[in-house]
């Protein structure tokens, strides 16, 4: 039976990022990271199947400042982390476009003024921007139809300049390269360290065995010190048949994504409805697909934990764990009506001679001229979003989940905006595995690199 001080089971972003961060600010001997897939960052990380956003917390209008600020913290790391890369490297994984939130109407518009003057003070590159100015970032978004004046009252709150996109299946294979980079550092200096990735390695099942963990493979059985699961929805799953997480249940939501020609020349967000636990609908420009403007997402409850692979429906239904607390949970969703509308709305948006049309009249909220001739639906784009249910308190949880226990394991279900956090939840690991494994830990270089802002 083979050993190693920490096994990470998921080569998402999350995984990966704390692969990287054990490589560089840790003395570990050993570290090991499984992927079930051929390759890394396939299923919730590949840049088809999320939004491609950094989420910093200033144009996202379901944050309060105190969440904003804790967001925004973690995603400063991702762009300090990019001042680590050669240039060359960093252009392939972060991006910098305009961003802004759109307020329509005097309701949106009043809202975001007092938003501004709120935030402002803590995020110095914001402005408010008047139709003026809009007209000048985004033309698309101030002309009305026919390329009149638009009728409607609007005011955003925009960055000029920031570090808003990000390739996140190219930002984990930079983790892995990075993290292999410091142990080939240390082995140059004489530290013995081995740190290896598997692909194609599907853990079946995780036992407990003294003070650490068994994992048993396909092809192996390994013995861990410490065990980090970082598989999105699999996570949950995983932890349930161990025995843990067991007040929680799944509920998978689909998103997905339209194309068009440029219309926009950064990202353009919308208010969120407060009611509403799902993304309001935004346009970004997709960092793989030039000249073409992305836009959505919509939300589908679809029982399956991966998109466009319905063998994962049977792993649904272990994770459902339906019952009396799930059905009072869904039944308080529906009886309000703005969720009812949306869910049935968004379950038209996949009926194939329908969805465009209907789409369409939501994006005209960013651009009024859109046309139907230009829309088409992103065909295998959308990842699925794990939404965890608290059986116990009897709500939706929104955001990300970590479900720990007495031993030296913890499972990260890291929904939205668990990819921005990646570092930060990584960080979070580390700290505990440091105190767990008693190892050395470089928290001043991690400082220095990941946290410092520079003069």
């Amino acid at each position: 039976m083979r050993e190693v001080d920490v096994l990470i089971v998921g080569g998402g972003v999350s995984g990966t990022a704390l692969l990287f961060c054990l490589a560089r600010y840790t003395n570990l001997g050993s570290v090991l990271l499984l992927e079930k897939e051929k390759q890394l960052a396939l299923i919730n990380s590949r840049s088809t199947n999320n939004s491609q956003t950094i989420h910093c917390g200033d144009i996202e209008t379901n944050y309060n400042l105190e969440k904003a600020l804790q967001v925004n913290r973690r995603a400063n790391m991702l762009v300090r982390y990019g001042e680590l890369l050669t240039e060359e490297e960093r252009q392939k994984v972060l991006f910098c476009f305009p961003k802004m939130v759109l307020g329509v109407g005097p309701e949106e518009c009043n809202f975001l003024r007092e938003r501004f003057k709120q935030f402002q003070p803590h995020f110095p590159g914001m402005e408010l921007l008047d139709a003026a100015a809009i007209g000048r970032w985004e033309p698309a978004v101030a002309k009305g139809i026919n390329a009149a004046v638009r009728p409607e009252e609007i005011t955003a709150i925009g960055i000029a300049a920031s570090t808003s996109a990000v390739d996140y299946q190219a930002l984990a294979e930079s983790f892995v390269d990075q993290a292999k980079a410091a142990i080939a550092t240390d082995l140059e200096k004489g530290l013995l360290r081995q740190l290896e990735v598997q692909l194609n390695q599907k853990v079946l099942n995780i036992s407990k065995d003294g003070d650490g963990y068994v994992i048993n493979t396909a092809t192996e059985t390994i013995k861990a010190r410490y065990v980090v699961v970082s598989a999105g929805a699999h996570s949950l799953l995983i932890a349930q048949a161990m025995g843990h997480g067991l007040e929680y249940s799944c509920l998978p939501v689909a998103g997905s994504f339209y194309f068009t020609p440029k219309l926009l020349n950064g990202k353009v967000y919308t208010v969120q409805n407060n009611k509403l636990p799902f993304a309001a609908i935004h346009g970004d420009p997709d960092v793989l697909v030039p000249g073409k403007t992305r836009f959505g997402p919509t939300a589908l409850l679809l029982p399956l934990l991966e998109r466009y692979r319905p063998e994962t429906f049977w792993e649904f239904l272990k994770v459902l764990r339906l019952d009396g607390a799930v059905l009072t949970v869904l039944w308080q969703l529906f009886r309000i009506s703005d969720i009812r509308n949306y869910i049935l709305r968004n379950l038209l948006f996949e009926v194939p001679w329908l969805r465009r049309w209907l789409f369409l009249q939501d994006l005209r909220k960013i651009v009024p001229s859109a046309q139907l001739k230009d829309l088409k639906f992103a065909e295998g784009y959308g990842g699925v979003r794990p939404q965890l249910i608290d059986k116990r308190n009897h709500k939706l949880m929104l955001g990300e989940a970590r479900i720990s226990c007495d031993g030296p394991i913890v499972f990260n279900v890291t929904p939205s905006p668990g990819g921005t956090d990646c570092l930060g939840n990584a960080e979070q690991d580390l700290r505990a595995i440091v105190a767990r494994l008693n190892c050395k830990f470089r928290a001043e270089q991690l400082e220095q690199e990941l946290h410092q802002l520079q003069a």
